[in-house]
């Protein structure tokens, strides 16, 4: 499922930033009309609160870094959304109930954004900010590494306790019940010993029938003469359901433990994501329409069949900004959004990649 189902069938997100002067404000108004008109896009107010410019000269090292970071947090959603997936085997509905963001579905997250000045105080400076969401998302990054490894290695561990080697694995398909001992006076033990007697290369299984009373003498001896004496009690059907019992109990915990902390950080990582793309936006603004901060931000939610018009109407709208910049003929040829927001246009724009959760 990639996010655009989540956000909404076939969705494209557009961060639009516009300066606050008289001749755009009417540009914006009209925009705002046309959309109610054609419902080409659904507008919303974008809120970032005021944010510490600094020094003018580093925030273009500053937006650079800002770009790279963004690359990598797509990343790292992706990543987590795709193991997220697998653990909840490609239910539609548990991935839907689990990939949310501070409780809520993704739209409704990006559409109604609020900053989090506790999480992401807003007297740091830029560079500090990014520091913070770094931090973050290369954490999760590594520790979602180690707790994919950890999570197989349980799951591996488990199934070879039903079907492993013969240090672990279920007797009853190996042992009859004729090859048991068991009288008033003795008894069978089974042994397994460290040499390649089996085809498995763990070792082999032998029945040893003793006098029940040499039984914890001959246990006692077990560890210096290099075997290992097998528990077992010959009852099929009771061992193999407690095993079965005890491998469900053990991986139904793992599961819930490793479910729980992919919803958590999926939902800090896309967080992160969105205070990162509010971060760019304001860098860019300050560096496309200088100080004193004077602009303002709009996501733009289309039907991605129909975001070709809307481009269209956004370079026709705000040419004026800049005439030299990427006429709105050529933005709306313009079919690939990745490319799209690369290009320089008369506005500020950044596109919220709804596909970055696809399965490839």
């Amino acid at each position: 499922m990639p996010l655009s189902e989540l956000l909404g069938a076939m969705t494209d997100l557009w961060l639009i930033s516009l300066p606050l002067d008289e001749t755009t404000l009417t540009s914006v108004e009209k925009l705002k009309r046309t959309l109610t008109k054609t419902k080409v896009a659904t507008c919303f107010k974008f809120s970032i609160p005021d944010l510490k410019v600094g020094i003018l000269d580093t925030l273009f090292s500053v937006s650079d870094d800002l770009s790279k970071l963004d690359t990598l947090t797509e990343s790292v959603i992706k990543k987590t959304y795709q193991c997220m997936r697998e653990v909840l085997e490609h239910t539609s509905d548990k991935v839907q109930e689990n990939a949310l963001a501070n409780g809520v579905d993704l739209m409704s997250y990006t559409t109604k954004f609020q900053w989090d000045k506790a999480k992401y105080p807003t007297t740091l400076p830029l560079s500090s900010l990014a520091d913070i969401i770094n931090k973050e998302v290369s954490q999760i990054e590594a520790e979602l590494k180690s707790r994919v490894a950890a999570y197989n290695s349980v799951k591996i561990s488990l199934e070879h306790r039903l079907d492993g080697t013969l240090q672990t694995r279920n007797l009853n398909a190996i042992v009859k019940s004729e090859d048991l001992v068991v009288s008033e006076y003795l008894t069978t033990l089974l042994v397994l010993v460290s040499r390649k007697l089996y085809e498995d290369g763990d070792g082999g299984i032998f029945s040893v029938t003793l006098f029940k009373r040499a039984v914890c003498e001959f246990k006692a001896n077990a560890q210096q003469s290099k075997f290992n004496v097998r528990e077992y009690s010959f009852d099929p059907e009771a061992k193999k359901e407690q095993e079965m019992r005890q491998h469900s109990v053990h991986k139904k915990e793992q599961y819930g433990i490793f479910v729980h902390w992919l919803k958590l950080n999926f939902s800090e990582v896309f967080v992160a994501w969105i205070h990162l793309k509010a971060l760019r936006v304001f860098v860019e603004s300050v560096l496309r329409y200088g100080l004193p901060v004077s602009y303002q931000c709009l996501v733009l939610r289309s039907d991605q069949k129909r975001s070709k018009k809307l481009k269209e109407e956004l370079g026709s709208l705000f040419i004026h900004l800049d005439p030299t910049a990427t006429a709105s003929k050529t933005h709306a040829s313009c079919d690939i959004p990745e490319i799209c927001q690369h290009e320089y246009l008369s506005y500020i724009c950044f596109h919220i990649n709804t596909n970055l959760l696809e399965i490839t």
